[in-house]
């Protein structure tokens, strides 16, 4: 029996490439959008949902399970960027930004939770980044977003082991998607202090994600993980170097790893 998946955000980028692969080998995937009537061409069928509203997260399961009658893997994938000096990032946005990338992904998980321990199975796949295991610079809301999702899967993972029900994290690097079109930009302020070192890292980050590698290398890294009997708690996909960074970040001294990014950063 094919194995049913639900994407949050699969309607474009990774989430999109991770749905297209999936269905190729032989799954059942459900996608998720705000919007799904736009995009009525896509491989897999899209299902309306926001994840900052609980009550579309709601009906977009209750809609799953009365086509497919069970979830197996939850893929939770949605998810925005935001950059700007944290000084100057309106409290709004952030809580915008945490709304989407940490409360959302919790109220899906809570969603699919009730039927997969009726099963007595599942698996729940959190995507968060590998800048989530550092405070970088200009990016901090984003890496303080993925980060406590990536910490929050830790305790998650312990608390359903009675269920049988698995959870695990992926973190990728830069990949080529439309992330940072879809990104709360605080505006470069002409008379902002940090005007020549937010506009020179933005530039760093966009070229950065424009050079990025195939989606396609997140699919490949998902459908392993759900061939594993026994997934581990955190996977990274992404150049060796950004995958490297985090090793460095557990052996170097404090200072020695911010030095590093200073330089990265040219800050």
């Amino acid at each position: 029996m094919s194995k049913v998946v639900l994407i949050t955000g699969g309607s474009s980028g990774i989430g999109k490439s991770i749905g297209e692969f999936l269905t190729e080998k032989g799954f059942k995937v459900y996608g998720t959008s705000r919007s799904p009537e736009r995009y009525t061409s896509s491989k897999f069928p899209i299902l309306k949902l926001d994840v900052k509203v609980v009550s579309t997260i709601s009906d977009c399961v209750q809609s799953l399970l009365e086509q497919e009658d069970r979830i197996d893997v939850l893929i939770n994938n949605a998810g925005v960027g935001i950059t700007g000096p944290l000084e100057e990032i309106p409290l709004e946005e952030m809580k915008s930004h945490f709304d989407t990338n940490f409360f959302g992904p919790l109220e899906v998980i809570k969603a699919v939770l009730p039927q997969m321990r009726k099963q007595h199975s599942g698996l729940i796949i959190n995507v968060t980044s590998i800048a989530g295991y550092m405070g970088l610079p200009y990016r901090g809301i984003y890496s303080a977003s993925k980060g406590a999702l990536e910490l929050v899967t830790e305790a998650y993972r312990m608390e359903l082991k009675s269920f049988n029900i698995q959870m695990t994290n992926v973190a990728p690097g830069d990949f080529a998607t439309n992330i940072a079109s879809g990104r709360f930009h605080a505006p470069v302020n002409e008379n902002s202090p940090y005007k020549t070192a937010y506009g020179n890292t933005l530039k760093l980050m966009d070229s950065h994600v424009d050079s990025g590698k195939d989606p396609k290398i997140m699919a490949e890294a998902i459908f392993k993980i759900i061939s594993t009997k026994n997934p581990n708690v955190h996977y990274k996909v992404g150049e060796f170097m950004q995958k490297f960074s985090v090793a460095l970040k557990r052996i170097l001294p404090d200072k020695m790893y911010e030095k590093l990014l200073l330089n990265h950063y040219k800050l």
